[in-house]
């Protein structure tokens, strides 16, 4: 089996829980779900639906560039929201963050997330 290397920076939340920001194994790398926690603080950005997506995506690319990569370098992205009526807002907010071609993506509407948040977005990257 190839070396899991264990990815982590500050510049996205902690880990609120058992497991890692991230594990890169060989040219893969496994993107933990991430909720819009302001890394500094631990807190909840905001209660504004398309702030907290702005967080989510600014802290997939701290992670992103923590393991080398970039958010173009996302090859699968899963969106979990509580309410998929928004899914419009995340796909205008998410147009700042890629250009063609997209990575794979699935939208889930799930009843809740951790801490109370709108959204979450994990995803894998191959740099």
């Amino acid at each position: 089996m190839a070396e899991k290397i264990i990815i982590a920076t500050d510049k996205a939340p902690q880990a609120i829980g058992t497991y890692s920001q991230a594990v890169k194994v060989g040219s893969t790398v496994y993107l933990s779900g991430q909720i819009p926690l302001d890394p500094k603080t631990m807190t909840m950005v905001s209660d504004d639906f398309a702030e907290q997506v702005v967080q989510v995506f600014e802290n997939l690319t701290a992670v992103c560039e923590a393991a080398g990569g970039r958010m173009s370098d996302i090859v699968k992205l899963s969106i979990f929201l509580t309410d998929l009526s928004h899914f419009a807002t995340v796909n205008e907010i998410m147009s700042r963050y890629f250009q063609q071609p997209y990575p794979a993506r699935a939208a889930i509407g799930v009843k809740e997330l951790p801490k109370g948040s709108l959204v979450e977005m994990d995803g894998i990257m191959e740099i």
